[in-house]
Formats: C-alpha cells, structure tokens, sequence
C-alpha cells in the first residue's frame, strides 16, 4: 500500500473539510440532538459528498462504492460533528442491501434519491434480543399470496423516525431475508430509543402486520438476506475506523494545543515528562491505526468480503485507540476536559460508543482469532 493518499483522496478531504467547516458553528447543538438537525442536513446535500454511497449510474462518483474515499470522508467529518458523520455514514448503510442485491428497477427508485439527500435511509437489524448475535433475530416474513407480511421489533435503530425507508433484515422460513419498508408503512410504529451518552438519532421500531409486494419489497433473493448485511459490513465496517480516527485525531490536536500553551512549573506542560509520554503514546497510537485502517481500507476496495477481517481489526484498533487517546487528553487538560459541550468533552462521549457500535470489540477479538488460528492451521 502507498504511504500517502492518492491526490483524489487529498482532494475529498479538503471537500469534507469546507464541509466541516460549514457545520462547526452548529456543532455543539446538533451533537446533543436525538433529532435531525436541519441545518447539517442541508450542509451535507449542498455539499454533495453523500453521492459517494451510490454507483456513479445512479448519481454517484465511482462505478461501485469506494471504501477509501467513505474511509478518510468520515475521518474528518466526525472529528467535527458526530450528528455530521452518522447523517453522511447512514446513506450508504441504510440503502446499501439495495446497491448489492437490489434489482435495476429498485435501485432507480432509491438510490438517486439518496446521493441528493431528498430520502433518507435506515437499516434495521438490531433486536431487543439480537445484537451482535443477528442469527436469533425474531422478526419474520410471512408469505401471503404475491405479499409478505413483516412482524416483530428492531432497536436502536439510527435514523429511525426521521429515514424515509428501511432495509430490514427478517427470518424468512429457514432463511433470512432483506426488505424495504417505506417509512409510511401501514403496521409500522415508530418511538425514540432511550437517550444514549453520546446523543444522535436513535429510535426502535415496531412491525405489526406491515403487508408488502414481495416483488418490490425484497432485495436479491430471498433467504439470501445474511449475505446482504455481511457485504454491507464488509464495505463499511472499515468507515467507522476513519470515524474513530477523526474522533483521536481531533483530541489530540485539543490535548496538544493546551499542553503546548499552559504554563506549569515555569514550562509549557508539554516539557513536563508525564504529559510529554502522554502525548507521544497517543500520537504513535494514532498513526499505526491511520495506516492499518488506510490498509484495510484499500483490501475492501480491491474485495470488500475478503478484506473483513482486515476491516475488523482496523475497527478494533482505532475504537480502542480512540478511547485511550480521549481519555488521555481529558487528564492533560484537566478541569477544561470537564467542561459539558465542550469540544474535548464531547470527543470523549462520542469515542465510547465506537467500541461497541457495528461490532463490539469482544465479538470482533472473536472473529480475528478464529481467522488467524485458520490461516496458521492451514
């Protein structure tokens, strides 16, 4: 792998930088909203960096989906605002079953709507009694003459209440099975999930009775719903290790900045041997996780299901970096590291939860060992 981005990539950083900058001034707000902020969405479709998650046929800027480019976009969109990076990384989460398995009449009536920003996507796996663990989900599709009917329960579903439609993972007699449900739904209800310590729009969903044309509803085939969410994962596990990037990076550079500028002792604090080590761990820490998740980043874009475990360990690795390096940088800096809303407090809640989002690093310590010990065996 090159040790520097290609110039493209340089060229959609800077874009996600104007971006970000744009959305700084309402930062603060829309980071402690469990609602849509209306402002960033705007930002973000005038921006134009949500064509990024749909093929160029339909909008988009690449033949297929590009993982670098999703990769170092969420990198610096979250270290900036994680209300920004969940509205940008959703659009591709939520409506990539209908780019893998969709047919071409689904894809036109979806997916250029979603490099606009005009509809809004969601994907609904999470159950009350199925996270990581998506086998035991128990919501089910019935088949009732040319029409399915959808009961049962999604949690924690990002962008519930606000998405325009959903691609929803459901046990389909001895299989599984991946369908759209519009947001206007008959039999689908939708209520807030419990606010959670780094806000952003959550909700759970309810499916009583919610009758769908299989022909239009279902994406590829039916009982082949599993591997749609494995490729799902396959392209955008890896974005959520730029996202915890941008979450060190920014906390960092805020650490580095007060140890640089306060006094203590009669030096800069950066001169004092603790906080020095502090800083220089956090740096290294950060950089070998920039390479892995850059690495892992090119292998998806090369063969996104081959690359998993790649994306696994990227995502493990800067999850974990992300929350030494904040809690790092809450200590140098103190009591100014306390400070509700502030920048580095904020960085610290938004780091918690991307160890355990899109696969917790337990599960993911799993699946890597499991890997190695079959690669070594073989």
């Amino acid at each position: 792998m090159p040790f520097a981005l290609d110039p493209s990539y340089r060229d959609l950083q800077d874009e996600a930088r104007k971006l970000a900058a744009t959305v700084e001034p309402m930062a603060v707000e829309a980071d402690a909203m469990s609602t849509l902020h209306g402002g960033v969405r705007d930002a973000l479709a005038a921006s134009g960096l949500w064509s990024l998650m749909v093929p160029a046929a339909y909008g988009g800027r690449s033949e297929t989906l590009d993982p670098v480019a999703i990769t170092v976009t969420r990198e610096v969109l979250m270290g900036t605002s994680s209300h920004l990076d969940s509205l940008f990384a959703l659009q591709g989460v939520g409506s990539y079953a209908i780019t893998a398995g969709g047919s071409d009449t689904q894809r036109a009536q979806w997916l250029p709507e979603v490099a606009t920003g005009t509809r809004l996507a969601a994907l609904g796996l999470t159950e009350p009694v199925a996270g990581s663990d998506l086998k035991s989900i128990v919501t089910t599709l019935t088949p009732d003459g040319d029409e399915l009917v959808l009961d049962g329960e999604k949690a924690f579903i990002s962008n519930a209440g606000v998405a325009d439609f959903y691609t929803v993972f459901a046990r389909d007699g001895d299989g599984y099975s991946m369908v759209i449900v519009p947001a206007g739904a008959d039999g689908l209800t939708i209520v807030p999930s419990p606010e959670v310590i780094a806000p952003h729009i959550l909700g759970d969903l309810t499916f009583n009775g919610v009758r769908l044309d299989a022909g239009a509803a279902v994406l590829g085939e039916r009982g082949r719903g599993l591997d749609l969410v494995l490729a799902t994962l396959a392209v955008f596990r890896v974005s959520v290790a730029g996202a915890s990037l941008g979450v060190a990076q920014a906390a960092l550079e805020e650490a580095a900045r007060h140890a640089g500028t306060r006094q203590q002792f009669g030096r800069p604090m950066a001169r004092l041997g603790a906080i020095a080590e502090m800083l220089a761990d956090s740096w290294a820490e950060v950089e070998a996780a920039r390479l892995l998740t850059y690495r892992a980043a090119e292998l998806a874009r090369e063969d996104p299901r081959a690359a998993l475990e790649h994306c696994s360990m990227a995502k493990l690795m800067a999850s974990e970096t992300a929350g030494r390096v904040t809690d790092r940088a809450v200590q140098i800096m103190g009591r100014w590291g306390l400070i509700r809303d502030s920048k580095i407090e904020r960085l610290y809640r938004q780091a918690r939860p991307m160890r355990i989002y899109e696969g917790g690093s337990q599960v993911l310590r799993l699946g890597i060992a499991r890997e190695l010990v079959k690669e070594v065996l073989a």
